[in-house]
């Protein structure tokens, strides 16, 4: 993990279909929750271009995140995150609480190394089709990757 995320976050009280909307729509906010780690779940907010910001980077999914609030920091992973349909538009976000001392799985990205010097695609007219996009892993949280690379001797001309 090299990469140190932080988010800020707001406790809410209300909840709902309509106190959700009224965050999206008026403060620009999203509504998350964040849970585990045997402690209750909290409703928080986020703010939508923070939230964004950290998304243009894809390891993101498989990266600890400092969720800031209230002066108090926790680590968490994203868990999941609804999309509008059709819009650029986070919905809602979910948040887990990780130990440090306790094992997690989540799953980590699949990357392929030397797709443009494959013997198969560059000199023969193929193509590559990446089937498995992420695996599932169990790791502390400390040694968690932020992606694997799968690497083949075949795709860098090797025998």
């Amino acid at each position: 993990m090299s990469n140190d995320f932080i988010l800020n976050a707001e406790a809410r009280a209300d909840v709902g279909k309509g106190a959700s909307r009224r965050l999206r729509r008026q403060a620009g906010k999203v509504p998350a929750i964040v849970y585990g780690d045997n402690q209750a779940a909290e409703n928080i907010t986020v703010m939508h271009k923070d939230l964004m910001k950290l998304l243009e980077n894809d390891a993101i999914f498989s990266s600890i995140i400092t969720l800031k609030q209230d002066g108090n920091e926790q680590a968490v992973i994203l868990k999941d995150l609804h999309r509008h349909p059709a819009k650029s538009l986070l919905l809602h976000a979910d948040f887990m609480r990780v130990s440090k001392t306790r094992k997690l799985q989540t799953k980590v990205i699949v990357r392929l190394a030397n797709e443009d010097s494959c013997v198969g695609v560059k000199m023969q007219g193929g193509s590559i089709v990446q089937t498995l996009n992420e695996l599932e892993i169990s790791c502390l949280p400390g040694d968690l990757p932020d992606f694997i690379v799968l690497t083949s001797a075949y795709w860098t001309g090797g025998t």
